[in-house]
Formats: structure tokens, C-alpha cells, sequence
């Protein structure tokens, strides 16, 4: 009964509804690794503790151009240097574990001139006019890489506050607080004093996690595998179609044409 899969028309439409699946199996499985290398950062920056072995700052940021990425966000990194009480600061109006309070900003001055906006950690409330002093001295601070903030960040804004707060770590905000050059980002520091909250890491505005595009992946993945069973389904369809008719012929049933 399924002796005419051997013949040339069924043996080329065969060929191509193999081609067809294994083309549609391949690019859902393409679409799939782009949807699982977009999550993985997601993933990596979720928490607030480490998630590997602390690098140097200056490997992960090497030369005054370096910036942070969505690759190196929330990567551990360690850096040297002292801290400058006298340019410590409050980024007001944060939220952490959905309570409202203030990060405390102090910058961390290294062997090469430039800084590091490190936040020693988070306090709820407001921010009082005396902040806790840093510790002086060398300190090694270990913490999460963290992309700078823009106007996107919730609670973060350009300007307006008042002596001693700042509304947005990002350069462009510290350019002109600071007497030194600062490097990307900031580092949220893992071990942070008594009293405060150490800050989780945030994926970068526009970064490679479970954004929209991520779940557009994912679609097309399901959308290629639709199809995949689709031509597979429609050839075994025509197929047991093909099966009848010929049944049908063999015990003389084929309708008569007048």
C-alpha cells in the first residue's frame, strides 16, 4: 500500500520534508542558544553575593576607556586604595527589599590616580546630616561590578538635591564633584559594616537579560519547532491520503468520472 514512497515524486518530497524539519529544528535551536545567552547575565547578576573568583578591577576595566557591560556587570572584582571621607555622599530615594533609603557613596582612591565610586551599602530611612565615617587607611573593598545609573534608574535623578546627596552614580555626575578621574561604574561592596544592607546588583538599562528581545528569542524558538512538526504532519498527512486513494483503487472503489 506504501509502495508509491518509492517513486520519484514521493522520494523528492520526502527529501525535502526532512530538509525541511531539519532546517526548522536547526534555527529553533539557534533561536533557543540566543534566548539562553541573553538570560544568563540575568541570572549571573541576580543575587547579592559573589558569583565566582574577585578579579582586579583594572583586568576587568583595563585603561581609562574601559567601560562596564553587560558581559562584566556583576562580575566579583576587588580593589586597593583609601577612602576620601571628605567626598562621601548620599544617593537618596533607593530601594532595597522594598523599603526606601540611601546608599552610601565613598570614593575609594587607588595607587593610579583614579577613584572608584564605591557603595559601602544600604540604610533605610533618610539620609541624616551626619554619615558614618569610612574607615581610613588601605582597604581592600570586594563587591559587584555595577553599570552606572541614567535617568532610567528608579529613584535617580539629575540634580536639585541638597549639599552632601547625590542623585545619580554615573560619571557624568561625578565629574564634577570629584578632583580625580573615576573609573566605569561602581562597585557595591560584598561585606558591608553593621547596620547596613549590602546593595543587589541591577541589570544595565537596555542590557542582555530577560528583556523583550530575550523573550522575542524564545518566540521565534517555539515558532521554528511549530513548523518543524508542521511539515512532518503535513507529509504524513498527504501520505495517508495517498495510502487510501490507492486502497481505494485496488478494490475498485475509485469514484466514476461521467
Amino acid at each position: 500500500m506504501y509502495r508509491f514512497l518509492l517513486t520519484p515524486r514521493w522520494l523528492g518530497g520526502t527529501v525535502l520534508a526532512i530538509a525541511a524539519i531539519a532546517v526548522c529544528l536547526w534555527l529553533g535551536t539557534w533561536q533557543l542558544s540566543r534566548f539562553e545567552a541573553r538570560a544568563e547575565p540575568h541570572h549571573a547578576t541576580a543575587g547579592t553575593g559573589p558569583t565566582g573568583a574577585a578579579s582586579p578591577l583594572e583586568s576587568v576595566l583595563p585603561g581609562p576607556a574601559a567601560k562596564v557591560s553587560t558581559v562584566t556587570v556583576g562580575r566579583p572584582v576587588t580593589v586597593t586604595g583609601s577612602y576620601d571621607a571628605a567626598h562621601q555622599l548620599a544617593v537618596p530615594d533607593r530601594v532595597v527589599d522594598d523599603r526606601q533609603g540611601y546608599y552610601l557613596f565613598t570614593p575609594l582612591r587607588t595607587a593610579d590616580g583614579r577613584a572608584v565610586a564605591v557603595v559601602r551599602g544600604w540604610l533605610p530611612g533618610a539620609p541624616p546630616a551626619q554619615l558614618p565615617a569610612p574607615p581610613s587607611g588601605q582597604q581592600t573593598v570586594t563587591g559587584r561590578l555595577q553599570a552606572p545609573e541614567t535617568g532610567d534608574t528608579t529613584g535617580a535623578v539629575a540634580g536639585g538635591l541638597p549639599a552632601g546627596q547625590l542623585g545619580m552614580i554615573s560619571p557624568a555626575s561625578l565629574v564634577n564633584l570629584l578632583p580625580y578621574p573615576t573609573y566605569d561604574g561602581w562597585v557595591a561592596a560584598d561585606d558591608v559594616p553593621a547596620g547596613m544592607t549590602a546593595v543587589p546588583t541591577a541589570q544595565p538599562s537596555g542590557g542582555d537579560g530577560l528583556t523583550a528581545r530575550a523573550f522575542q528569542n524564545l518566540g521565534y524558538t517555539l515558532e521554528w519547532f511549530v513548523f518543524a512538526g508542521f511539515a512532518g504532519f503535513m507529509w504524513f498527512r498527504l501520505a495517508r491520503r495517498e495510502a487510501e486513494a490507492a486502497q481505494d483503487r485496488a478494490l475498485g472503489l475509485d469514484p466514476v468520472l461521467e
